[in-house]
Order: C-alpha cells, then sequence, then structure tokens
C-alpha cells in the first residue's frame, strides 16, 4: 500500500495507469497473493485504484479529495514524530532534514529500470 500511494503522490503513478495483478506483484515482491489482494482491496476501499474483471487494476480515475485541514494535522503529528525520533537517535535538525530530503527524492525520483 505505502509503494503505490507514494508513487501516486510523486507523480509516478497517474490516473488511468495499469497495476500489476496481485499474482504478478506477489512475485515480483516474494510476498503471498493474499497480501497484495487485501492491499488491492484496501487501496480500492480509499479510492486510490480500481479493478475491472477481466481488464485489470489501475490506478483511480478520481482520486480521492484530500481533506486539507485533517491532512495538516496528520503531517504536524508525524513531523513531531520524525523529530522526536531523529533527536532521540542523536540527530540535529540539519540531519532529519536530510533524511527528508533523501524520501522526497526516493518519492519522486522516476524509476529507470
Amino acid at each position: 500500500m505505502r509503494q503505490i500511494t507514494e508513487a501516486i503522490a510523486g507523480g509516478r503513478l497517474k490516473s488511468g495507469d495499469k497495476l500489476l495483478s496481485h499474482r504478478d506483484l506477489s512475485e515480483q515482491l516474494v510476498i503471498a497473493p493474499l497480501t497484495v489482494k487485501k492491499a488491492y482491496d484496501e487501496l480500492e476501499a480509499l479510492g486510490f485504484i480500481q479493478s475491472s474483471r477481466g481488464r485489470g487494476t489501475f490506478v483511480a480515475a478520481n482520486l480521492p479529495q484530500p481533506d486539507h485541514e485533517a491532512d495538516l494535522e496528520r503531517v504536524g503529528q508525524t513531523a513531531r514524530t520524525l523529530l522526536a525520533q531523529g533527536y532521540l537517535a542523536g540527530l540535529d535538525f540539519d540531519g532529519v532534514v536530510e533524511i527528508l530530503k533523501a524520501a522526497h527524492t526516493q518519492i519522486t525520483e522516476k524509476e529507470t529500470a
């Protein structure tokens, strides 16, 4: 779920893009097919993907509309948690920012393989 939502957020997956079948993805990730199916089911329930029998699974044409106020609150809480964990690990603010920059690159970089 995380990988798919990050790919959508980072622009690597766009509305209408076809996803691998849950069986093919499970083989690629070396995890149980049922695990991928459950993740796909949850992503579909959240509105990120759509399944069409006989056609496959696609990134939803109309992605869920964000609740900006709730999203900002979640991001703020996550930021506080990240900073606390960074400080406990011996990092300073700039060290935490470097980790954020690396994560940004990972989320937004286009796959080259």
